[in-house]
């Protein structure tokens, strides 16, 4: 098969470098350590991946996403039909205290529909026990989670008070605040911190303890499909002329904190496989300087400048593009099966709620970006020695031989 003399003469240079065992050594370190370099930049970034997502899977499930202040029907049926929007349902956001025999605690009270949620609602899934359609209005039901319900030794069926800091009202001892009791009857495990911050009632019962009316104190919650899409969909709730609060003025310092740290992550590893790159400028000058009769030879029998140039970028990219390619596989290999090798080492780490292990995600378009990252790499480590052999004067260097 015929393909250009430079890049003939390029890969041959690159293979036969096995002749000298010290620029052997140093290619093999070099292609090792771009390989282990992007093995552990795919892997770390994967496993931040899943993490941020098992936060905005578990967090940003109980917390709404939007929380627009409208309950007209025409409205909310526009709402419905922009990007990013899954569901709505109305709701009623409040805060209060719970009270049991053991202890008192606060909580945020959520007021919702149970007809209306979304059946894919991550509390609807992650129901220990009852169920959220077992919220009935009138009946004063109320659905909490495990750690809150440990922590008042509460369990389905006990009676429990709830206290509205939202509401009061008179009494021969004066003002106090809205209260009545409440029944358990649904226990959920969601596995976030806001697990014992949170307590769910039927909307009709929540108006009745904050005394209010229904056009006064609900409003819509929004479902997205990406919680991340939230800008353009509050932007365009701003164009119809709405106000809405949305999960960053909460959950926002949270997510800036796991997304800084992943980012500081990959630049760390991106240095190490920065650094094995440039370990090949080591091996191509002395490759260089071991060729420069060769280099004088091909420059006499009427080589260009740019054709030696190709000559030496392409004995440079072999290990660039070698290293690039083990890392490759080993990272998808070690990302993949990551916790069945932390099981074999006898390294039990349960990162997730449900026990499974590290969460793992990979992102193609991740993998793509440093794929293109270390080839670059390489190609800048191998311009220098490349440009250095063009500019070999024959003359000098067969007087030297």
């Amino acid at each position: 098969m015929f393909y250009p003399i430079s890049a003939y003469i390029g890969l041959r240079y690159a293979r036969a470098s096995k002749g000298n065992p010290f620029i052997a050594f140093i290619n093999a370190f070099s292609v090792a350590g771009i390989a282990l370099g992007l093995t552990a930049l795919i892997t770390v970034s994967s496993v931040m991946n899943g993490f941020e997502g098992e936060l905005k899977k578990r967090i940003l499930g109980i917390n709404p996403h939007i929380l627009v202040d409208t309950t007209d029907a025409v409205t909310v049926q526009q709402i419905t039909a922009l990007n990013h929007v899954h569901a709505t349902t109305p709701m009623l956001e409040s805060q209060g205290l719970l009270q049991s025999p053991r202890a008192l605690h606060g909580v945020m009270i959520q007021g919702i529909d149970p007809d209306t949620m979304p059946s894919d609602a991550i509390i609807s899934n992650h129901m220990m026990l009852g169920e959220l359609t077992e919220l009935k209005s009138g009946d004063y039901g109320l659905v909490l989670g495990r750690p809150l319900a440990a922590m008042l030794g509460l369990g389905i069926g006990d009676k429990v008070r709830l206290l509205s800091a939202d509401a009061s009202v008179y009494t021969p001892l004066g003002r106090m605040p809205s209260q009545r009791q409440f029944r358990i009857t649904g226990i959920f495990d969601v596995g976030s911190e806001l697990d014992d911050k949170v307590v769910l009632i039927h909307l009709n019962d929540a108006l009745k303890l904050l005394r209010g009316k229904y056009d006064e104190l609900a409003k819509t919650r929004l479902f997205l499909d990406d919680a991340f899409a939230w800008q353009s969909v509050t932007s365009e709730l701003e164009t119809m002329g709405l106000t809405s609060s949305n999960w960053r003025q909460r959950q926002g310092p949270l997510f800036d904190a796991v997304s800084t740290e992943k980012n500081m992550m990959a630049l760390m590893l991106a240095l190490i496989v920065a650094v094995a790159a440039f370990n090949i400028v080591s091996a191509m000058v002395m490759v260089v300087t071991e060729k420069r009769g060769d280099i004088a030879i091909l420059r006499t029998q009427g080589m260009l400048g740019r054709d030696l140039i190709n000559v030496f970028l392409i004995n440079g990219l072999y290990n660039g593009v070698k290293g690039t390619l083990l890392g490759l596989v080993g990272g998808l290999l070690l990302a993949s099966q990551l916790n069945n090798v932390l099981d074999l080492f006898g390294i039990h780490l349960l990162a997730t709620p449900d026990g499974s292990g590290l969460p793992v995600d990979i992102q193609w378009h991740q993998v793509g970006v440093m794929l293109l990252m270390s080839l670059s790499l390489s190609l800048v480590a191998t311009l220098y020695p490349a440009i250095r052999a063009a500019r070999v004067q024959p003359a000098q260097a067969l007087r030297d031989e």
